[in-house]
């Protein structure tokens, strides 16, 4: 009959015999010491602009001018001289600035006023 420790002592062992220990991750070979990777994770994907569409601009006092700015000219982002003439018997022209134009892309307010033509001029805001 074994004493008290030598019991327990197999009894462990039988009981450990039937475990199994599995040990994960990467090392470098021949570096124990080195660290486990920094856990990855995938970022979320960045949403999709909207694409850019005309901008028709809004008068305070009109009788028959139009200022549209192209989607193109949105894109592209460069200073512009828009003819606002429309059907109106009269041209006036509208400059807008690059700063100007790439704000009126971030769809941010921008208000500018034409060239003066038969005594008088127009307010145009893009919104």
């Amino acid at each position: 009959m074994p004493d008290r420790r030598t019991f327990t002592l197999e009894a462990t062992l039988a009981i450990l015999g039937g475990v199994t220990i599995s040990i994960s991750g990467c090392r470098e070979m021949g570096d124990p010491a080195s660290p486990d990777p920094a856990p990855t994770s995938t970022p979320a994907p960045e949403p999709t602009p909207a694409p850019l569409t005309d901008k028709t601009g809004v008068f305070l006092a009109n009788h028959g001018h139009t200022a549209v700015i192209a989607a193109a000219q949105l894109t592209f982002a460069g200073a512009i001289r828009l003819d606002i003439r429309g059907t109106a018997n009269h041209p006036h022209i509208l400059e807008l600035s690059a700063a100007e134009i790439a704000a009126i892309a971030n769809n941010q307010q921008v208000g500018r006023e034409s060239s003066e033509e038969k005594g008088h001029t127009h307010y145009v805001t893009f919104n």
